[in-house]
């Protein structure tokens, strides 16, 4: 490797595109996430950035080893939503590639990407996008990416990048690590390194609520995948897929890494796709009758010695393009007189700052979905008392959003009968207990918590709800966990679960 400190290229592209949501605009990620050039290094360089979490972790990583030159071109991050509107993927690459030019002669590339976006009309926005930087720094140049867990991977995606490297843990508690990881294996190709990789797509799209990696079959297919890293198998990467995505991108994905040879790459790569595939009948879905989670949330309510409970309302999880606004829970459990409850956090802008207009102990008649259109989220209204407000910046302290900065927008508490609703401006699940503490609910004082969340949250309030006091609800949204409730229009068939009978082999 040469004495002077080599250039690497930085931006981040990070989206999960839910295929039946509204499209992301560019205002979506600007509310989140969009940083240029030197607003993007100045971002990396403080204590609590809002660029993604990899990134972050790659740079920590790559300055604690010998000097080098961070080239940061722009970081594009909106979480999840639908797909993004064509001309602002279309400025995203056009500003990535004009910066990759100006910046050569550069030695390496590193990208945080989600690996699960569509576009509105491109249906592989992350493989054009590692398409075109192959093709402005040329095939010898380093181009090292990570991936979500939930990536839709393509053969593009791989054949473009020299490394791809995957979440290994959900909730993705491991970001900062991969992106050491990245960091790693960039400084070993930076030494001559030129590593093989293997590909392996299996037609299967496994529920999300089997997906969480601290036990079931999701975590024995990972740690099976990691008994094979040794001197050679320097990755390995499994990741589900988004399968809301609907995409022919959709199915489970294996990649694997090795330093030299090719042949090793590929056996392993299926040897893991035959575990995975043999264990397709674990990974289904339980959830709780919605008259169930009423029932049980009543009962803690009224009695204070009883445990208290966690209600995940999967199928409205902003973090998979739910608009974070159905009010089915929240109209069960008012109705029902439910008592001690919290709920959020509600995506409602219009009733936010009408909070936020009264003040602090105005009584008013809380209207929900005024201004929404989709038909999953009906309107609500009921007689309201703003308990508290707050500007939305949180600084998070536990789970995905630990060390990061989150803006969710003006926020409000209401309280409706024995019920608390947190309700927000910016669309964001309900994931990191910091989002309620701003408000000044104390967590351990909640009878009932209804989170609007499909996983991450087990990161975030693991401190107070145990596993055996979680529930998964079964009601409607754009992000439902029944896969056969879902109006398919592009997913590759014959694909499980939603054909059962069929066979495959790798």
């Amino acid at each position: 490797m040469s004495m002077t400190a080599p250039r690497i290229a930085l931006a981040a592209f990070m989206l999960e595109s839910n295929g039946h949501a509204p499209p992301a605009t560019r205002a979506e990620f600007e509310a989140a996430c969009w940083l240029e050039g030197s607003a993007l290094g100045a971002d990396l360089a403080r204590p609590v950035p809002r660029a993604p979490t990899a990134l972050t972790g790659f740079v920590r990583a790559m300055g604690s080893g010998r000097p080098w030159t961070p080239v940061p071109l722009v970081a594009a991050a909106a979480g999840a939503s639908g797909p993004i509107e064509q001309e602002v993927f279309d400025d995203l690459v056009m500003q990535v590639e004009h910066g990759l030019r100006a910046a050569m002669p550069l030695q390496g590339v590193f990208l945080s990407l989600h690996g699960a976006a569509t576009a509105t009309v491109e249906v592989d926005p992350d493989g054009v996008l590692l398409a075109r930087v192959r093709a402005v720094v040329g095939p010898d140049v380093p181009v090292i990416a990570t991936l979500d867990l939930h990536a839709n991977v393509s053969r593009a995606m791989v054949e473009h990048a020299d490394v791809l490297i995957a979440f290994v843990t959900n909730p993705h508690v491991d970001m900062m690590e991969r992106g050491a990881e990245a960091a790693a294996a960039m400084r070993a190709m930076l030494g001559g390194l030129r590593p093989r990789s293997a590909f392996v797509k299996l037609p299967m799209i496994p529920p999300a609520t089997s997906q969480n990696t601290d036990c079931g079959p999701y975590a024995d297919a990972i740690a099976h995948g990691r008994s094979f890293l040794d001197h050679e198998v320097m990755n390995v990467s499994i990741s589900s897929g988004f399968s809301l995505g609907d995409t022919p991108k959709n199915g489970l994905s294996v990649i694997v890494t090795t330093r030299t040879d090719q042949a090793r790459a590929q056996a392993v790569a299926e040897e893991i796709a035959r575990f995975v595939w043999s264990s397709r009948g674990r990974w289904v879905t339980k959830l709780l009758p919605l008259e169930d989670a009423v029932r049980r949330a009543r009962a803690a309510g009224a009695d204070p010695r009883a445990p208290s409970l966690l209600f995940a309302d999967v199928a409205d999880n902003p973090g998979g393009g739910g608009r974070g606004n159905t009010v089915w829970i929240l109209e069960a459990f008012h109705a029902a007189g439910v008592e001690g409850a919290v709920l959020g956090v509600f995506n409602d802008p219009e009733l936010a700052a009408e909070a936020h207009l009264l003040g602090v102990g105005a009584r008013f008649v809380a209207r929900f979905n005024r201004a929404e259109t989709h038909p999953l989220s009906h309107g609500f209204a009921a007689g309201a008392v703003v308990e508290a407000l707050h500007d939305g910046r949180i600084a998070g302290r536990r789970g995905i959003y630990a060390g990061r900065e989150v803006d969710l927008g003006p926020m409000a508490l209401l309280r409706i009968g024995g019920l608390r609703v947190a309700v927000a401006t910016q669309r964001r699940q309900l994931c990191e207990p910091a989002m309620l503490e701003a408000l000044g609910l104390d967590l351990a004082a909640v009878r009932s918590l209804v989170v609007k969340s499909r996983g991450h949250f087990r990161a975030g309030f693991d401190e107070v709800f145990s596993p055996d006091r979680i529930l998964e609800v079964d009601v409607p949204g754009l992000t439902t966990v029944v896969l056969q409730r879902v109006p398919w229009r592009q997913v590759p068939r014959p694909i499980w679960p939603l054909d059962p009978a069929m066979d495959w082999a790798p």
